[in-house]
């Protein structure tokens, strides 16, 4: 499944919503492709993150990961 900007236009309520059950489908076998400005949001559920910068790969790594070096998180990831 692809998905791009699934929450661009949504109230916040609705976030959480829509992340619970991409993440129930993922669990259920469905590949899931999300392509998502809320960085911190999709890499919470994410298997495995990409962080494009003018179309180049700047980094790469599981969500966790991503989430979890401060340094990046800053620069990339808005936090």
């Amino acid at each position: 499944m692809l998905l791009a900007e699934p929450l661009s236009r949504l109230v916040l309520v609705l976030v959480g919503d829509i992340y619970r059950v991409l993440k129930e489908i993922n669990q259920s076998g469905t590949t899931i492709l999300l392509v998502e400005q809320n960085a911190s949001m999709a890499l919470r559920v994410a298997h495995r993150g990409y962080v494009l910068e003018t179309g180049t790969i700047i980094l790469t790594g599981s969500g966790q990961e991503l989430m979890g070096n401060p340094r990046d998180k800053n620069a990339y990831l808005g936090e």
